[in-house]
C-alpha cells in the first residue's frame, strides 16, 4: 500500500506540473480574445494581456482555475453572477466566478467600460500602453505600489504592443468558445464578439464574411485553420488585410464553377481574382482557362469561361 501510495503521489505532481501555464504559453492560448476585445472597446490588446497574465499568474492562480477569473475582479455590490471567496486586501473577500475564461475576457472590458473612473483611459491614443499602465494605476485598479512598472515590464519583456497593431505572437492555436449564455455579466455592452461565425456556401464551399477589424489570423483562429490555408484559399498575397463583407474561404477553391454557371460576362472594374471568389474557383486554372497571363484583366463585357477551356 506504500508503494501504491507513493507511485500515486508522483503521478499527482506529474499532473499538475503538466497543467502549468508559462507566460509564453498563456499569451499563445488566449492572445486573440485580447486581440477581438480590442477592437469593440479601444483598450490595447497589451494592456489586456498584461494585466491577464499578473492577475492570473499566467492562467495559474487558484482563482482563474476554480473560478475562470483571469483579471482579479471583485464582486461589487450590482454583481449578479455566481461568487466565490478568498483573503485578498481582507478576508474572505468576494470574487466574480465565470463558466469560461472568455467570460472573463469580456466583463474586464465591461467593468471598465462601464466605470466612470476608468473614462479617461479611453481618451489615449489606442497604441499607448504606458499611459494606460499608468492610469490603471492611478484610477486604482490594483493596489501594488509598482502595478504600472511591472504591466509595462511584461509587455515589453514579451513584446506585446504588437497585439496592438494585431500582430500575433508566434502561431494562434484554435481556441474553443463555449457557446452559452453569459448570465450576471454587465449589460452596458451588449456585443459579444465571441458568437459563432455564420458559415455561408458558395460552390458548395464554405466560407465566412469578414467583419470590420478582422483579418486573416483572426478569421483563421476563429474557424479552427492555420493562417496560411487562409492565404493560399482566397489566392492573397501574404499581409493582405480583408475588407468588411468580404468573402473569406475556409476551404479550398473548386477549379471549375458549378455546371449552370459555365460564363461570367465582366463588368467594369471587375478582375479575374474577383470573378474567382465570387463563383468560388481558384484563380490560376481560372487564368488558364481562359487563355489570359496572371495579373492580366477582362475587359467590360468580356466573357469569362468559369468551367470550360476558351476556344481559340
Amino acid at each position: 500500500m506504500k508503494h501504491v501510495l507513493i507511485l500515486l503521489l508522483f503521478i499527482t505532481a506529474g499532473l499538475t506540473s503538466q497543467a502549468q501555464f508559462t507566460r509564453e504559453q498563456y499569451i499563445r492560448k488566449y492572445q486573440l480574445l485580447a486581440i477581438e476585445e480590442m477592437g469593440r472597446s479601444g483598450i490595447p490588446a497589451s494592456i489586456k494581456m498584461a494585466q491577464a497574465c499578473l492577475e492570473s499568474a499566467n492562467g495559474n492562480s487558484e482563482l482563474s482555475r476554480k473560478s475562470n477569473n483571469h483579471f482579479g475582479i471583485k464582486c461589487k455590490s450590482y454583481w449578479k453572477g455566481q461568487k466565490v471567496y478568498y483573503d485578498d486586501d481582507a478576508r474572505g473577500e468576494c470574487f466574480r466566478k465565470y463558466k469560461s475564461v472568455e467570460e472573463s475576457y469580456i466583463d474586464h472590458t465591461n467593468f471598465l467600460m462601464g466605470n466612470p473612473r476608468y473614462a479617461f483611459l479611453f481618451k489615449l491614443p489606442p497604441e499607448d500602453y504606458k499611459g494606460w499602465a499608468k492610469g490603471l494605476k492611478e484610477a486604482g485598479y490594483a493596489t501594488a505600489r509598482h502595478y504600472d512598472k511591472t504591466l509595462i515590464k511584461i509587455i515589453e519583456d514579451h513584446k506585446l504592443y504588437r497585439l496592438d497593431y494585431k500582430q500575433s505572437l508566434g502561431q494562434l492555436p484554435t481556441y474553443e468558445r463555449p457557446q452559452q449564455l453569459n448570465e450576471g455579466m454587465s449589460d452596458r455592452v451588449a456585443i459579444n464578439p465571441f458568437n459563432g461565425r455564420q458559415i455561408i456556401k458558395i460552390n458548395g464551399l464554405k466560407a465566412v464574411v469578414a467583419r470590420p477589424d478582422d483579418t486573416y489570423e483572426i478569421l483563421a483562429q476563429a474557424t479552427g485553420i492555420e493562417t496560411w490555408e487562409i492565404y493560399k484559399f482566397n489566392d492573397r498575397a501574404a499581409g493582405y488585410m480583408p475588407q468588411p463583407n468580404e468573402v473569406v474561404y475556409i476551404e479550398s477553391k473548386r477549379r471549375r464553377a458549378p455546371r449552370n454557371q459555365a460564363f461570367h460576362t465582366a463588368e467594369k472594374g471587375e478582375t479575374m481574382h474577383f470573378i474567382s471568389q465570387r463563383y468560388g474557383i481558384k484563380l490560376k486554372p481560372l487564368y488558364r482557362r481562359n487563355r489570359m497571363e496572371p495579373g492580366q484583366q477582362p475587359n467590360a463585357g468580356d466573357v469569362v469561361y468559369l468551367r470550360n477551356k476558351k476556344p481559340n
